[in-house]
């Protein structure tokens, strides 16, 4: 806890965001978080191995299978959690970025109109 005043990469942890919302605003920073659920499984027999991240990334927990010892494993993207998984699961919490496009166009009716539209300027 002391540790956490002495970070210099201070950014928001989303603490406050449900993990059974699929989408929501942060309350903290304002961004858009999606919640997405993983979960690893053994490459070899396909047995459910326990979730964590390290380094950014979604690894087991342990470093081979407990049931047949192969090291190999694959990550899978669960759409929704149940609770058999929850054991198993790690939640990734990810910033969502919006594209806005910033072009408005609008059209005139010629038929109706009697006059030609301009273009009209855009100001930035």
């Amino acid at each position: 806890m002391i540790l956490e005043f002495f970070r210099k990469n201070k950014s928001c942890t989303h603490s406050k965001i449900r993990p059974d919302e699929e989408f929501a605003y942060c309350p903290d920073c304002g961004e858009l978080i999606e919640n997405r659920w993983f979960l690893t499984r053994c490459a070899c027999c396909g047995v459910k191995l326990k979730s964590v991240i390290r380094n950014g990334e979604v690894v087991p927990e342990e470093h081979f299978c407990h049931n047949c010892g192969s090291k190999g494993f694959v990550v899978e993207k669960l759409e929704k959690i149940s609770f058999i998984n929850i054991d198993y699961a790690v939640l990734v919490k990810t910033i969502v970025n919006l594209c806005v496009e910033d072009k408005v166009q609008s059209w005139v009716d010629i038929k109706n109109a009697n006059y030609s539209p301009d273009l009209i300027p855009q100001f930035m």
